[in-house]
């Protein structure tokens, strides 16, 4: 049995003795199973996973001294084009240690070991990333959760979050697969859909798509993910797939893993699912992620959000009211795209204004909590599905964190939301930017360097949107002047 306490990881502190003994464990363990491969990936600033597919026998040098990765990975913007100068003194950002291209290490966590049911031999690990010294670095949106969720530890409470995630499924009619489809980025495939939609729940349209549903249902479970329910939504190859309560690092995980999992075992099949918010299809109706969020008191066990008469808790007020408190600026964390702000419209069953209501899918917030009810809690409805959730979900621990600190009560709720008088949410990822970019509190939260250095990633994505000429000037302007 290999001793990996001699390692640079252990050393450094970057694996806990409970760790050591999950990865002798897991080692021991890889070819009785079967495994011959593993994915060993961390989840970037998009919340994309990327990585390497280690040999069975090369994972016992990685749970020592890491897996190299190419720290522009961490520069680049949703076109996979690098946006810091790394070939300039310093690169920008990072205090010079991420000047010239080099490696960072990603640091594997044995407790997301997972096997890959579409792929025989094959399973998974995500890692956190450190720097090749063996020093934690700010630019991991993974730690940025764990720091959350200490947090929230030191505040007396544990998280439960429950997902609720929107996506289409479509046939591919072209792949655009040739040379001069090519660039950064590809073109996209043309696609057709696999059912007409607006038939929201309706059976019939459950059977069109059952095929593939059933089998990302199979290898979703194969994965222990803690699928709940498979749902038909309004729009055109539009579904829904909804997620039990886990602690939020456990959530963000199951969902980078279900994200590649769903596209990869629909590209298997000549499917393409998307998690865009609002492809540019005829009839296409936006998809949303909403997050649910209830508090345990570690002092009681108790669910801090449920009373007796359904009325709110001081918990759940203070918690509701630092969410509302720090929308605006955390915007761009939970609609981290251009695309994303297009959802946030009047009708279209998401939020357009900083508010909350009791249960009412038009506001932002909605509080579901009924008398002596213990699932109560408080339902975020802001986020698109291609939100980065360990940056999401560490947004709204640290704001809601701060609505208990400061004991803060949340306004009245609303009845009418699109009629409200309340703050409208951002329109645009310019302006989700200013915000986030100017905020002190997450500044505090998150670090310096993280806010400049998403701000600088989605400043440059912003900038190459706002040159790109679209087809509504083309058609409004080129015949009329």
């Amino acid at each position: 049995m290999p001793d990996l306490r001699d390692g640079l990881l252990y050393r450094s502190g970057l694996l806990s003795d409970d760790q050591i003994e999950a990865a002798e464990a897991l080692l021991a363990s890889l070819v009785a199973d079967g495994i011959e491969t593993v994915r060993l990936s961390f989840v970037d600033q998009h919340g994309v996973m990327r990585g390497k597919t280690l040999m069975r026998e090369a994972l016992e040098g990685v749970f020592r001294g890491g897996m190299a990765m190419t720290s522009t990975l961490l520069l680049k913007d949703t076109s996979h084009s690098t946006v810091f100068p790394v070939w300039g003194a310093g690169a920008g950002i990072g205090g010079g240690r991420l000047e010239g291209a080099g490696d960072v290490l990603v640091v594997p966590d044995p407790d997301s070991f997972h096997r890959l049911p579409w792929v025989p031999g094959s399973a998974a690990l995500l890692g956190d990333l450190a720097y090749k010294d063996g020093t934690a670095m700010p630019f991991c949106t993974r730690g940025s959760l764990r720091r959350a969720e200490s947090a929230l530890g030191d505040a007396g409470y544990d998280m439960l979050c429950g997902l609720e995630l929107e996506f289409t499924i479509q046939r591919v009619v072209e792949d655009r697969l040739t040379h001069d489809h090519g660039g950064i980025p590809g073109a996209p495939p043309e696609t057709a859909p696999l059912n007409h939609g607006y038939q929201y729940l309706t059976e019939a349209r459950f059977g069109l798509l059952e095929p593939i549903l059933d089998t990302l249902r199979r290898n979703a479970q194969g994965m222990g993910l803690p699928l709940r329910t498979i749902e038909i939504e309004f729009g055109p190859s539009q579904v829904e797939m909804v997620f039990a309560p886990q602690s939020p690092l456990a959530q963000a995980d199951a969902m980078v893993g279900f994200r590649a999992m769903v596209k990869e075992v629909c590209a298997q099949q000549g499917l393409h699912a998307s998690f865009m918010c609002r492809p540019a299809q005829p009839h296409a109706v936006p998809s949303g992620w909403h997050l649910h969020q209830s508090l345990v008191d570690r002092s009681t066990g108790g669910n801090a959000m449920q009373s007796p008469d359904a009325s709110l808790t001081d918990t759940a007020s203070g918690w509701i009211a630092g969410l509302l408190e720090h929308a605006v600026e955390g915007c761009l964390l939970s609609t981290p795209t251009v695309n994303g702000y297009k959802r946030h419209a009047p009708g279209m069953l998401a939020p357009d204004r900083v508010q909350w209501a009791r249960d009412n899918k038009g506001a932002m917030l909605r509080a579901l909590i009924g008398a002596d009810d213990a699932a109560s809690r408080i339902e975020n409805r802001i986020a698109e599905p291609a939100a980065n959730p360990y940056l999401h979900i560490a947004a709204q621990i640290f704001a809601g964190l701060d609505g208990l600190s400061r004991g803060l009560s949340a306004p009245p709720p609303v009845a009418h939301p699109y009629c409200s008088d309340a703050p409208t949410l951002p329109r645009s990822m310019g302006d989700a930017l200013e915000a986030f970019q100017a905020s002190a509190f997450f500044r505090d939260k998150l670090g310096d360097d993280v806010v400049d250095w998403l701000s600088h990633i989605k400043r440059a994505e912003w900038e190459r949107y706002l040159a790109t000429v679209s087809d509504w000037e083309q058609r409004e302007y080129f015949t009329l002047f």
